[in-house]
């Protein structure tokens, strides 16, 4: 099995999914990271501050990690872009692959999704970039970054929680900073992110969740495998 998660910068997966990440890692599970952006017009730190913050957090969750190194802001899902995410998805061929829910504050998560979606069907296509053998993941979901709404999908991550809160706290320049711009990222946001995923736990009676929303339908072969 192997993992692609989708974002358009970095941060954005570990506060989507970095439980879920640190329980398939701990699996052996390969997990691959990929930002879109390196996040040069954020209001707080600087490109080589990212880079080293990026790096801490795929030292915490184990993860390999790419940076496409689109333009900030500058997510157009023009035809560039689209072929770097196809060619990166049948190059990768990921067993499950995850990106950002599309209802989002930042236009830049919201333009992560579209642009992901478009290559999720273009993937598929044995005639686009016929270079590169056609591919689509077994499973696709979105996962939340700023938004909270409710899940299809909620996976348990009790015994993780504590790895995805050192994972967010290695972005210090965003969450934490001493000196610098007020931003909705500097007021109290990991605890706000943890508040969200102990409220997706309790739906399923357990501590902490993170929640998923489902792309494609759920297949179940026979009534039997129902949950």
């Amino acid at each position: 099995m192997k993992v692609v998660a989708i974002g358009a910068h970095p941060d954005d997966i570990e506060i989507g999914i970095a439980g879920m990440t640190a329980q398939w890692t701990k699996e052996k599970t390969e997990v691959v990271y990929v930002d879109l952006t390196r996040a040069e017009l954020s209001s707080n730190g600087d490109v080589e501050t990212r880079r080293q913050e990026a790096s801490a957090a795929d030292d915490v969750l184990g993860v390999r990690r790419i940076n496409l190194g689109f333009k900030d802001r500058g997510i157009d899902g023009g035809e560039e872009q689209l072929e770097a995410i196809v060619s990166l998805i049948r190059r990768e061929r990921p067993t499950h692959l995850l990106y950002p829910y599309e209802v989002d504050r930042h236009p830049d998560h919201a333009a992560c999704a579209h642009l992901v979606t478009e290559a999720l069907f273009n993937a598929g296509i044995r005639k686009y970039l016929p270079e590169l053998e056609a591919y689509r993941p077994e499973s696709v979901y979105q996962y939340m970054i700023n938004a909270h709404v409710e899940p299809d999908v909620c996976v348990d991550i009790s015994d993780t929680i504590e790895v995805k809160t050192r994972a967010l706290q290695c972005y210090a320049s965003q969450f934490t900073p001493v000196d610098g711009v007020k931003t909705p990222l500097t007021d109290a946001y990991v605890e706000r992110v943890i508040a969200r995923e102990r409220h997706f736990g309790s739906l399923i009676g357990v501590a902490y969740a993170e929640g998923l929303k489902r792309v494609r339908p759920y297949v179940v072969k026979q009534a039997g495998e129902l949950a």
